[in-house]
């Protein structure tokens, strides 16, 4: 079997236990309460047998000795009533739905790709609040708690992005601010409860005996408050009444030109890449599997070829492509001949051809797709008398000023600086996508043992450190070591990529604007 089916299957192992938020007993008793989980309200919600890429699914699985399975929030793309839609669901079958740090980091990047995509969001709010004993990775900073409540102001005020918020359980304290800064609120009789303190605190604080329906439950808001606008008799009528909510919003349609099938199987996919990731392989076979009849219009070729840039369609739609050619790549011959290059390198001559074709995409409005497997910029004498550092600072700049979407995938390695020049997380991608065999650092393991031990890597009073190192670096260059970090949004099976990026390049169309930063405010005064 290969390495990326092996890393795939464990993948999928990983990604079922997961699935099971809290384990059978919660699940059970949250069905005895009368409610659906997070995972089945989602389910109930999107069109049946439509797309779904949940966002996040590893964030915390190896923390908290693993208490908090997806950090205890579901989030992810969806379609719903024909259209895309973010959903966000809190899991009360995990430490009652409360929030971890790592959940406000989730919050916070699903409502982002709906304020980038100007996409619909829907909350499926279920939560006991803050899980207080890591209140301090919650509460306070620029990028807490608080953060949400900004994103939903500006989505209301500025953005015009739709929030639903369904209060399907409890909804206390802070996090009545969610729902309360949405469009419209939902309740769900006999289950939801929302108020800025429960029963037990209003006794304390005020001396007053309250049960929690009179307090703040669906009757109460929607029929004395005024705080929500719609009342379902449960789970699933609620759900129903979402998506008829949802369906009834305007939307301008921009259906892609008609698409073709890809020239090779995605299955094949599994068995392109070698046993071992230092090995070299066929990248342009790996776009056959996901490309428009495997076309590719490659933007000159013959020039710096250990960069690849073309045009081409998924399912359709225009993509301008940028993918690392792993391999020795021969030196051009002639007058002046070169040398050979070694595949996944940037060198000066390809750094000035991707930052030109990064440039022309973003004036044709043509989104861009970066295939990664890249190890670096090239060092040396040659290379630093070439002006590599200022050939990369403009792919760099090209790369990070382009307004039109960008989309990541990860093949192997996402290493050094060339991670960055490849629309690296830090330069706000619209989505970043991996393959289980993807690996994430500053340089490989062995590259760092040799920076920090040098020739006495070899002796034996260093060979335990050497060892500690190696296992270190193999643990956190796994790529789910990056999922669980949220450097990632979603490892994909490969023989689903490009389904993925098919639905992903929909997403990113529905927004003809600007695609920088978290979010552009366009119109204001």
């Amino acid at each position: 079997m290969s390495r990326l089916h092996t890393l795939t299957a464990e993948y999928r192992e990983l990604r079922t236990r997961l699935e099971q938020g809290g384990g059978p007993e919660k699940i059970r008793r949250q069905h005895d309460q009368g409610k659906l989980t997070a995972r089945e309200r989602v389910a109930a919600l999107l069109d049946k047998g439509g797309e779904w890429l949940e966002c996040g699914l590893l964030v915390a699985y190896d923390q908290y000795d693993g208490q908090a399975p997806a950090a205890g929030v579901v989030t992810g793309l969806g379609r719903v009533a024909g259209r895309p839609v973010v959903v966000v669901a809190n899991d009360a079958t995990v430490k009652a739905g409360s929030w971890w740090p790592e959940t406000i980091k989730k919050m916070l990047r699903a409502q982002e790709i709906a304020m980038r995509q100007r996409i619909p969001i829907v909350y499926l709010v279920d939560s006991a609040g803050v899980n207080l004993p890591y209140q301090g990775g919650v509460f306070p900073g620029q990028y807490g708690a608080a953060r949400i409540f900004y994103y939903n102001s500006i989505m209301r005020r500025y953005l015009k992005v739709p929030q639903i918020a369904a209060v399907m359980g409890p909804c206390i304290a802070g996090g009545a601010y969610l729902p309360a800064l949405s469009d419209v609120i939902f309740m769900v009789e006999g289950t939801s409860f929302m108020g800025l303190g429960g029963p037990n605190l209003v006794k304390g604080a005020t001396g007053q005996t309250v049960d929690a329906e009179r307090l703040g439950g669906a009757r109460t808001h929607t029929a004395i408050s005024g705080v929500a606008h719609y009342r379902a008799k449960d789970d699933r009528d609620c759900l129903k009444r979402i998506r008829e909510y949802v369906e009834r919003l305007p939307r301008d349609l921009r259906p892609p030109a008609p698409g073709g099938k890809p020239k090779r199987n995605p299955r094949d996919l599994c068995d392109l890449l070698p046993a071992d990731h230092r090995m070299s392989y066929d990248v342009r076979a790996v776009l056959e599997c996901l490309l428009d009849a495997g076309k590719l219009d490659e933007f000159q070729p013959e020039i710096g070829p250990e960069m690849i840039c073309g045009h081409s369609a998924i399912a359709g739609r225009a993509v301008a492509v940028i993918a690392n050619s792993r391999g020795v790549i021969k030196g051009r011959q002639g007058e002046a001949p070169q040398a050979p290059k070694i595949g996944g390198i940037i060198y000066t001559e390809s750094a000035e051809k991707v930052a030109y074709f990064v440039e022309n995409a973003d004036r044709e409005r043509i989104p861009l797709l970066f295939v990664q497997d890249v190890s670096g910029f090239m060092v040396g004498t040659e290379a630093e008398h070439s002006g590599i550092i200022r050939a990369g600072a403009r792919f760099v700049e090209a790369m990070a000023t382009a307004t039109v979407p960008k989309l990541v995938l990860t093949l192997n390695h996402a290493s050094g600086a060339g991670y960055y020049a490849m629309a690296g997380q830090g330069f706000d991608p619209d989505f970043i996508l991996s393959w289980p065999t993807g690996r994430m650092g500053v340089m490989e393991g062995e590259s760092a043992i040799q920076a920090v031990f040098g020739e006495d890597a070899a002796t034996p009073q260093n060979a335990a450190a050497v060892d500690a190192m190696r296992a270190d670096y193999e643990r956190q260059l796994d790529a789910k070591f990056a999922g669980a970090r949220g450097y990632v949004d979603a490892i994909v099976p490969p023989e689903t990529t490009r389904d993925v990026l098919a639905f992903l390049l929909e997403v990113v169309s529905e927004f003809t604007g600007p695609h920088i930063g978290p979010f552009v405010l366009t119109g204001l005064p």
